[in-house]
């Protein structure tokens, strides 16, 4: 008799087992499902990392191309993003170049004399003039390129191969270091700027 009442204790206990083993499997599942989880998140801040990392970079050299067609000094930086690695902080750098990189482009666009430059291009040549010895929309003689704009010079040939907007700031540059409108005698004449 006690070979019978065992039975049924021995089933119990296997019972018991087995239910202990599904559920402890059961409660793995979540655990592991976690960890792929958070290994997933990682990887998005990851990419979001160097996503923010490249953008920066962009804005930065934006920001200093707009600012070497003004013929302005650079904007420093310290790389910090680099140093520092929160997420926060890089976007906020993020942030500050784009509206660094949208002010240069604004005052590139809209050169001070603008006006007076446009006026003094329609008594010149075409701004993509290569008549030697005067070249571009304005006029230019190599010793003017060469003093003004050395580096445009240097990557593009003279100024019928530049942007009628690096035209006109290679202008302002000679505008503003004291020269005036003098280097266009007449047409600055007929423009009333002399």
């Amino acid at each position: 008799m006690q070979g019978k009442q065992a039975w049924p204790a021995a089933l119990a206990a296997v019972l018991v087992i087995a239910i202990g083993s599904v559920s402890a499997a059961a409660g793995a599942a979540p655990a592991r499902g976690r960890h792929h989880r958070a290994a997933r998140t990682l990887q998005a801040v990851r990419r979001e990392q160097a996503l923010v990392l490249r953008g920066i970079a962009g804005k930065r050299l934006e920001t200093w191309r707009w600012e070497r067609l003004m013929g302005r000094r650079r904007t420093r930086s310290g790389a910090s993003e680099r140093r520092i690695a929160s997420l926060a902080y890089r976007q906020w750098v993020l942030r500050l170049w784009t509206r660094r990189a949208a002010r240069a482009r604004r005052l590139a666009l809209h050169p001070p004399r603008l006006h007076d430059w446009l006026c003094i291009h329609h008594f010149e040549g075409p701004w993509n003039d290569p008549g030697a010895p005067y070249y571009g929309g304005l006029q230019m003689d190599l010793e003017f390129q060469q003093t003004y704009a050395p580096d445009l010079l240097r990557r593009k040939g003279t100024a019928d191969h530049w942007t009628p907007l690096e035209q006109i700031w290679v202008a302002e540059r000679a505008y503003e270091s004291g020269r005036g409108f003098y280097p266009w005698p007449n047409t600055a004449r007929y423009c009333g700027l002399l």
